[in-house]
């Protein structure tokens, strides 16, 4: 029963059960009153993946929608892979991915009915050992759901070489989009795309940046999501990860999405001349 360790507890997150559990509540304004009976209209949601110091309040707002909204089966995560060109699309099959709140069962059945629909797609649990972009939002989840119901996950991991697939970049957030909603058909699951937004420029063209690129998520536009970070030179490390799932929350009958919430790291450090936006989003049915 392979489980996956952390990678990357005690760095972007508390390595304590208690500390984090506590870390992570700091970062809601005001405590999620989770519900099972909720309406289930979120489809997706966009959530960052810096340290919690930076950007845990933001992550924050999209989860405490979540818990609103009404707690659903299974999370499909999708991010960016950081540290490896390599594979366009890695999937697991580990059992259970561990964090200090405890271990989170992987849907098995619907790793492999991606993997059927999208043949490219590679099961790597390798790909997945260092990588924080996914694990970041598991404690997040964790505490939400906190013995109300357990929750399984599927993790997708995207490669930069996803920008050289056949099809093109739009083309593949759309077949692999498609092969994620037609595995969910009948599955009550939130599909999460995690991203941070513009890196290391001034606060002031962070948010001039960021602010076209959140527009076209909310219009579930993910061509025009994907030409407007290439013409504008956003910095934003999810942007196939975020147009993927675009494509998937569609699949699964997303008509509409809001902004939830936007900030910089400059809000934390005062150092507004070198900043990392992040961003909460809800994609609805």
């Amino acid at each position: 029963m392979p489980v996956r360790r952390p990678a990357v507890a005690g760095m972007f997150y508390s390595s304590s059960a208690s500390e984090l559990r506590a870390e992570v509540e700091s970062c809601f304004a005001d405590p999620p009153a989770a519900s099972l009976t909720g309406p289930r209209k979120i489809a997706g949601l966009v959530s960052p993946h810096a340290g919690y110091t930076y950007s845990g309040s933001v992550a924050a707002e999209a989860y405490h929608r979540l818990a609103e909204d009404g707690l659903p089966d299974m999370a499909v995560i999708i991010g960016p892979n950081h540290r490896s060109y390599d594979p366009a699309v890695a999937l697991t099959d580990d059992d259970a991915w561990l964090t200090p709140l405890g271990e989170v069962t992987l849907d098995g059945h619907t790793i492999y009915d991606i993997a059927a629909v999208y043949p490219e797609a590679v099961i790597s649990p390798v790909a997945h050992m260092a990588e924080h972009s996914l694990e970041v939002q598991l404690p997040f989840l964790q505490y939400i759901y906190d013995g109300l119901k357990t929750f399984r996950i599927v993790p997708i991991l995207i490669g930069s070489s996803g920008w050289r697939e056949e099809g093109g970049v739009v083309g593949f957030a759309r077949r692999l989009g498609k092969a994620i909603g037609g595995a969910l058909s009948g599955k009550d699951a939130v599909i999460i795309a995690s991203t941070d937004f513009t890196h290391y420029e001034s606060s002031a063209s962070a948010q001039a940046k960021d602010s076209k690129a959140i527009s076209a998520i909310v219009n579930l536009d993910e061509e025009a999501l994907v030409g407007t970070v290439a013409e504008m030179d956003i910095s934003m490390c999810g942007v196939l990860p975020t147009a993927i799932a675009i494509a998937a929350c569609k699949e699964c009958g997303a008509t509409s999405a809001r902004e939830l919430a936007y900030r910089n790291s400059g809000d934390v450090t005062g150092d507004y001349t070198e900043v990392v936006g992040y961003a909460a989003l809800e994609i609805d049915r």
